[in-house]
C-alpha cells in the first residue's frame, strides 16, 4: 500500500481511495496483464522515493559543521549529515526531551515558565508539543519527505505513517522518536549540547568562521545551520546587527477556537461518524474579505487540545493531540494574513514596534 485517503465530499457516500504498488512476476509480462495496466490511465510507474545522499565528508575532517537549534529542522538536518559522515555539533539552549517535558508540564500545570525550556526550546523543537502532523501542502516531486517518514519509522513511530493521506503521531510517541534520533546521531559521531545558547556568530570576508556560545567557548566552523525556528527572537536580532540579510516574510496571526469532535465528526461524515478507518475528522476553512485579506484554519487538531505555549512574557497557544485524538474536543487556529509590505515596511524584525509595546 503506498497511500490510503478517502472522499468525503459526499458523507452519504464516503470513498476510500488506495493507491498500491504492484510487483509484476514473469509470467504476468508474457500475458495480457501488462497491457491491461498499461492502457489503465490510472497506472504509473512507481516512483523512486529513496534518498540520494548528496555527497559524504572527507576521510580527514578538519571543522565539523554545527546545528543551531535541534527542533524537527535541526533534528533532521543534523541526522542527515551525520549519516554522511559528517559529525555534526548541535546546540540547543533548551533541555533534553524528557527534562523539557518537565519543564514544560511544570508550566501548564504550575505556572512555572523557564524561558529556556518550554513550548518552544528544547530537543524536538515546537512540534514535540503538537499535533505531529507530517504533511503539508507543498509539492515534493524528489520525495525528500519519505526520508523524514522512513526516519521516524525507523525510530518508532507506526509504519501507517508511509502511507496514510494525512499521517501524525502525537507527543508520547514523538518523545522516544526524538531520543532514538539523538543515540543515532551520537553513535554516528555527532555531539549534542543542551542548555547551551548561540551568542554570536562570526563572519570574515562574508563567510561564517565560527559561533560564541553563550559559555564562553568559541567554536571555529565554516558551516552554520540556523535551525532556531520562529521563538529565538533574541538570536534573530544578534545575526541582523551583524549584517546578515534578514528578509520580513509574510505569516498569519490569530486565534483558537474549539468544538465538539462529534459535531465535527457528524458534519464531515454523516451516519459514517465514528468508522475507526476515517478516525477523527478534520476541517479546512478559507474565507477571503473584500479587503484584500484572507481568513482561513491553520493546524486544524482532531480530539485534541488547547496548550499554552509562551517562551517569554508573552500569550501565546497552540493545538495538539494525541497520536488516538479521542480527547472530546477539535481545535483549530482561525488566522489571518499578515503582509509585511502594507502592515509592517519599516523593519523586518518588527523592532520599533517590540520596543514600544
Amino acid at each position: 500500500m503506498f497511500k490510503r485517503g478517502y472522499d468525503a465530499r459526499n458523507k452519504r457516500n464516503i470513498q476510500l481511495i488506495y493507491t498500491l504498488d504492484i510487483t509484476l512476476t514473469d509470467s504476468d509480462l508474457t500475458n495480457d496483464l501488462l497491457v491491461q495496466f498499461e492502457s489503465d490511465n490510472h497506472v504509473k510507474a512507481t516512483p523512486d522515493t529513496s534518498y540520494k545522499y548528496v555527497g559524504a565528508a572527507p576521510e580527514h575532517l578538519t571543522e565539523r559543521p554545527v546545528v543551531i537549534g535541534f527542533g524537527p529542522c535541526g533534528l533532521l538536518a543534523a541526522l542527515t549529515l551525520a549519516q554522511m559522515g559528517f559529525k555534526p555539533i548541535i546546540i540547543e539552549r533548551g533541555n533534553e526531551v524528557r527534562q523539557r517535558t518537565k519543564d514544560t508540564f511544570g508550566f501548564w500545570r504550575q505556572r512555572k515558565l523557564n524561558t529556556e525550556s518550554n513550548v518552544q526550546f528544547g530537543e524536538g523543537g515546537a512540534g514535540t508539543f503538537s499535533d505531529g502532523k507530517l504533511y503539508s501542502q507543498v509539492k515534493d516531486p524528489n520525495h525528500y519527505g519519505r526520508k523524514v517518514m522512513t526516519e521516524f519509522v525507523k525510530a518508532g513511530a507506526p509504519e501507517e505513517i508511509l502511507f496514510v493521506s494525512k499521517p501524525h503521531i502525537g507527543t508520547y510517541k514523538l518523545v522516544t522518536m526524538v531520543e532514538k534520533m539523538r543515540a543515532e546521531i551520537i553513535a554516528l559521531g555527532g555531539e549534542v549540547r543542551f542548555a547551551t545558547r548561540v551568542d554570536d556568530l562570526h563572519i570574515t570576508d562574508s563567510k561564517v568562521t565560527g559561533v560564541t556560545l553563550n559559555t564562553g567557548e568559541t567554536l571555529k566552523t565554516n558551516h552554520v545551520v540556523l535551525a532556531v525556528g520562529h521563538s529565538a527572537r533574541d538570536t534573530f536580532q544578534m545575526i541582523y546587527d551583524k549584517g546578515v540579510y534578514v528578509e520580513a516574510k509574510p505569516f498569519s496571526i490569530g486565534f483558537r477556537i474549539e468544538h465538539k469532535q462529534s459535531t465535527i465528526d457528524q458534519a464531515r461524515f454523516g451516519d459514517n461518524a465514528g468508522n475507526e478507518i476515517l478516525g477523527a475528522a478534520d476541517y479546512k476553512l478559507v474565507h477571503h474579505c473584500k479587503n484584500g485579506r484572507s481568513v482561513y484554519s491553520f493546524c486544524m487538531c482532531p480530539g485534541g487540545t488547547v496548550v499554552a505555549a509562551a517562551s517569554e512574557g508573552r500569550v501565546v497557544t497552540n493545538g495538539m493531540s494525541q497520536y488516538s485524538r479521542n480527547e472530546r474536543n477539535a481545535n483549530s487556529a482561525i488566522v489571518v494574513g499578515i503582509d509585511p509590505e502594507q502592515d509592517y515596511p519599516n523593519h523586518p524584525l518588527l523592532v520599533s514596534n517590540y520596543k514600544d509595546n
